[in-house]
């Protein structure tokens, strides 16, 4: 999706609810399948909100992700298995675009190699 079109649709969809990534959600999907690795975005903006969150057996911190939006719906990536993966804000208040691997998800995770 280009810039234009995204603006657009932030604009139609200003004060409705954020969706943001279920940090959560991922570490317990991750944890089930055991991906090689695993990415992060935004339906239909990938280009522009995603990056990889998981790779090699360990979370990946430093890459770049945008993953909340009021039209664009979080999704997860785990070597190009694509799936829904968002709570609603009112769920999780102190997550948003900028939340990388919460203390929660991380705890999670290690579970994987306990």
């Amino acid at each position: 999706m280009n810039l234009v079109d995204a603006f657009m649709m932030g604009e139609l969809n200003r004060g409705n609810e954020l969706m943001v990534f279920d940090w959560d959600k991922a570490a317990q999907r991750i944890r089930e399948v055991q991906p090689v690795s695993a990415s992060a975005g935004l339906r239909n903006d990938w280009e522009h909100t995603g990056g990889a969150i998981y790779r090699n057996g360990k979370p990946v911190i430093d890459s770049y992700t945008y993953l909340s939006s009021t039209w664009a719906v979080p999704e997860l990536d785990m070597d190009s298995a694509v799936e829904p993966c968002y709570r609603m804000r009112h769920e999780v208040p102190s997550w948003d675009h900028d939340t990388k691997w919460p203390l929660s998800a991380l705890k999670i995770l290690e579970e994987v190699t306990a």
